[in-house]
């Protein structure tokens, strides 16, 4: 698959982790409003992500920018696309479990 064709993939596959986020973020608003949501953060630096919040948000915007550095390299390093890919599909996964117990 040539270079743009996966940017544009995981360009696609970011717009709805980004889309779900708002979502889930504003259930974790109410579930903290309601006194539940009492964590620090989502994810843990073992499963790949650097940053550490307790909204989806922050993890989005740790991916955006990770794309955006694919995106200006020359040359895709297919040890950087499984990073990012594995990322996404953890926080994809993630979101979707919430969406399907938050209701």
């Amino acid at each position: 698959m040539p270079h743009t064709k996966v940017i544009e993939q995981l360009k696609e596959n970011l717009q709805l982790a980004y889309r779900q986020a708002l979502d889930a973020d504003a259930r974790l608003d109410e579930l903290k409003k309601a006194g539940h949501a009492k964590f620090s953060t989502i994810f843990t630096r073992e499963q790949g992500f650097e940053a550490q919040g307790n909204r989806f948000l922050v993890y989005v915007q740790e991916l955006a920018e990770e794309l955006d550095t694919l995106q200006q390299a020359d040359k895709l390093s297919a040890t950087a696309i499984t990073h990012f890919v594995h990322k996404l599909g953890t926080l994809l996964q993630t979101l979707q479990a919430f969406k399907q117990n938050a209701r």
